[in-house]
């Protein structure tokens, strides 16, 4: 069960306030860099609890993609779960996959923030929750918060021994296996180590012998925590993780063939765009089409309703490989009652080499005898950070107060290439006989480099906010952040071209490398008040951006300017039926200026002479408009039995933007924002004889609304409506000295809906213009492909804890 302020199931493991066990009890969060009570908390928050995430049985990030958080959207960057896209309230990056782009919503593991999103889909820990702090962070969080942040907390040394050894089997011969383990305190050092493995075989299999197929994921991490404590006033906590990644794409299915109806030229004569007017390219304004729609050869399976157990070409797929590993050290002095001096050290790298041939005939290139096709994406990205902040947290009279400094060093690089992995075989009358593998995928597959670039980043930051109470129900919070980033990045490759060789082709195509700067204030105020002791009403006004950068899908490394949120929100939280009932509910705006968009844009290759159609990145002029309102109830309605549910509703709109090119004003779209979002939960307990033994039963349903996968498209994924459930029994003695076990039934899309979550029409529709922008070629059309979701998968878990 989850909620938008105050989730029930997050309470579950701690005490009701007043040994009423039929009421909601308080919850803990620190969202304001400091321990409260969540219903106090001025702030829209949901949070997902340890014993939630055994619930779901959500193993990594993208498990929260079936939309257990309404306003929380997880989907993997195209059919890759390598670099997942993560969303709130419609602050969603369409592709901040380059070095010199960045997230919307800001990732936290114990305070450390992260910088790419590249490796976030690693084995989860043993964690304590996960926040899901909703709309600007701007002040305590800083920049690329405009959405909100995502906070992971793991579960830190107790100091007491005890642990968790668990394991289980699932369906597509899935395996995991965990260890946990809490040492005594020795000499004021406490010690937790956590081991975790995931393993999932493919759920579409590669007839090519010998290679991957699709769904795939091998998931290992180790994490050792530390803590010392040399005096009652003094904590600091020392981790180390490490964890790797081995997965495939989901496999790219042809939902169709030419479902446009496009024709070219028909006897030597063009085809009128007003002929054929769903045949229509988003940005143009084509008056003839021309070219031909090839035929489908007969090894090509199209298939839009069903998710594919094999796929019908054979094709080399490797796994792509994520490695993070980090150190963290968080200092904690309590220097009096009223002061807590804090620091947070952090280094962190990650590396992410992609293999994605998920397509193979069902993307361009499209059919031609003895000609090529199956685009193999391939990237490199190697990245490391370093950050420092130092927190001042205290109290002054009626005055509670954070501050704090803040430092982030990046630097990133990445490389890029795309050969086509197969190749046709025709007869004499050029008809398909098959296909054949070009061997230099396997021996040279960076032959020849899309492109290769490298970026530097500084980021310094203060920033302040105190909350004021004028009396026991009054509260005003007013705080700022001042940020100025550095952003310097050089593009070494275009189109197989070493800029820093040739340089006549770079300055032929106007290059010039990134070296901007900006800064920001960002302010927000709160005013809060506490109706009753269990009902509590906020208003709230927030800011907060996302920094700039520069395109590296652009022949001159085109650069961008940051963008900006403004957001009011009001909410009230409220306990009602003496805390049987928990009603949250929220609502806000949020303006948004300088969208960064995604534009399909042509520009004159110098190498070649010729002009190619490149992807560049611009400020949308005008206002964004994002509205919202969310809502959340959670009922204990019986002895051992809670319910809850949670909805979103999301409103967004992008001004219309002209296209110089083509002189035609486009429309973009907010991706994976459903309109409409909802999940709810149910949770039964009842004992089982007296020795504490409990069984528990959990389902859960969560639905979206059809969303975008493209910010240049109309066309609509499917509607979802995902189930997921989990019987267990739990806390069972198996032993005098206090060891239990718990065995547990769980399944995730438990009635196997298959709907597509990724719909990419941009190859069932004519050309971006390159030579003409009066007359459309048809000369690849193929038709949409996609990405259906996760089969249903099933297991059966038994963990001990001693």
């Amino acid at each position: 069960m989850l909620a938008l302020s105050a989730p029930a199931f997050a309470a579950e493991d701690a005490a009701p306030p007043t040994g009423d066990t039929s009421g909601l009890t308080d919850i803990v969060v620190t969202a304001t860099k400091r321990e409260t009570n969540l219903q106090k908390t001025p702030i829209s928050i949901s949070v997902v609890n340890a014993e939630e995430i055994k619930k779901r049985h959500v193993q990594s990030l993208f498990d929260l993609g079936d939309g257990a958080v309404p306003s929380l959207r997880v989907a993997p960057f195209e059919a890759r779960v390598s670099a997942l896209t993560i969303g709130i309230r419609g602050i969603v990056p369409l592709d901040a996959n380059q070095p010199a782009r960045e997230q919307g919503v800001g990732i936290y593991i114990d305070g450390v923030y992260l910088g790419r999103q590249h490796g976030v889909n690693a084995a989860l820990f043993d964690l304590e929750r996960i926040e899901v702090l909703k709309g600007p962070q701007g002040t305590l969080f800083g920049r690329n918060t405009e959405g909100g942040a995502l906070s992971i907390v793991a579960k830190a040394p107790s100091g007491k021994f005890g642990g968790r050894i668990q394991g289980g089997i699932g369906n597509y011969g899935s395996h995991n296996a965990e260890l946990h383990l809490d040492l005594p305190e020795y000499h004021n050092f406490s010690v937790k180590l956590d081991g975790v493995m995931q393993y999932q075989d493919a759920i579409t299999k590669n007839p090519m012998p010998g290679q991957l197929g699709w769904g795939y994921y091998d998931r290992k991490g180790l994490r050792a925590a530390v803590r010392w404590k040399p005096a009652a006033n003094i904590t600091n906590d020392f981790s180390f993780d490490v964890s790797q990644d081995k997965n495939t794409p989901f496999y790219s299915q042809l939902l169709n063939y030419n479902p446009n109806g496009c024709t070219g030229t028909v006897g030597g004569v063009n085809t009128a765009q007003s002929a054929v007017p769903n045949c229509f390219l988003p940005g143009t304004a084509y008056a003839n089409l021309s070219g031909t729609v090839k035929a489908l050869p007969s090894l090509v399976t199209v298939n839009g309703t069903s998710r594919m157990s094999t796929a019908d070409i054979g094709v080399p797929q490797q796994a792509s490989v994520d490695t993070t590993r980090g150190y963290t050290n968080s200092l904690k002095w309590k220097v009096s009652p009223d002061l807590e001096i804090r620091s947070i050290t952090a280094w962190r790298q990650v590396t992410a080499t992609q293999w994605d041939n998920s397509g193979g005939a069902h993307r361009v290139p499209v059919y031609t005898a003895n000609g090529g096709f199956s685009r193999y994406s391939l990237a490199n990205l190697w990245q490391a950070q370093f950050s420092q902040e130092l927190q001042a947290v205290g109290s002054i009279g009626k005055l509670d107060y954070v501050g704090g400094l803040f430092y982030f060093n990046e630097h990133v690089s990445d490389n890029a290439a795309t050969p086509n992995s197969n190749t046709w075989t025709t007869d004499s009358s050029g008809n398909v006989t098959g296909y054949t593998v070009n061997s230099n995928v396997f021996t040279n597959p960076f032959a020849s480099i899309d492109r290769a670039s490298e970026v530097w980043s500084k980021s310094y930051a203060v920033y302040g906010q105190g909350t004021y109470h004028f009396t026991d129900a009054i509260h005003l919070t007013v705080g700022g952040r001042y940020t100025n980033d550095k952003k310097t990045g050089v593009l070494h490759m275009f189109r197989n071209v070493n800029y820093d060789v040739n340089t006549k082709v770079a300055s032929d195509n106007l290059y010039t490398p990134l070296n901007k700067s900006w800064n920001r204030f960002n302010p927000m105020a709160t005013l809060a008040w506490d109706v009753t002791s269990n009902a509590h009403a906020y208003a709230k006004f927030s800011t907060g951006y996302r920094a700039g950068g520069a395109s590296s899908r652009t022949a001159n490394y085109l650069p961008f300017n940051p963008e900006d949120v403004t957001a009011y929100e009001l909410g009230l939280k409220s306990d009602l039926f003496d805390r049987r009932v928990r009603l949250n509910i929220a609502g806000y705006i949020m303006d948004r200026k300088n969208s960064q968009v995604d534009v399909s844009s042509i520009q004159t290759d110098s190498a070649t002479g010729t002009s190619i159609n490149i992807l560049k990145t611009l400020n949308a002029p005008g206002i964004t408009k994002i509205r919202g309102i969310e809502a959340d109830i959670t009922a204990r309605v019986a002895q051992g039995l809670t319910v809850n549910a949670s909805y979103a509703y999301t409103y967004t709109n992008i001004p219309k933007i002209y296209i110089p090119e083509t002189q035609v004003y486009q429309q973009f779209y907010i991706v994976y924002t459903p309109r409409n979002a909802a999940s709810a939960s149910a949770d039964y307990e009842v004992p089982l004889g007296g020795a504490g033994a409990l069984a528990k039963l959990h389902i859960d349903a969560n639905y979206s609304q059809s969303t975008q996968a493209f910010d240049q498209f109309a066309t609509h994924n499917d509607a979802s409506l995902v189930f997921n459930g989990r019987v267990a029994l739990a806390d069972i003695p198996v032993s005098d000295s206090g060891q239990k076990l718990t065995v547990t039934l769980w399944s995730r899309n438990m009635f196997n809906t298959q709907y597509v979550f990724r719909r990419d029409p941009s190859n069932s529709l004519p050309g971006a213009p390159t030579t003409s922008t009066t007359t459309g070629s048809v000369n690849n059309i193929l038709g949409d492909y996609g990405n259906f979701n996760a089969p249903r998968t099933f297991g059966i878990d038994a963990a001990i804890n001693f």
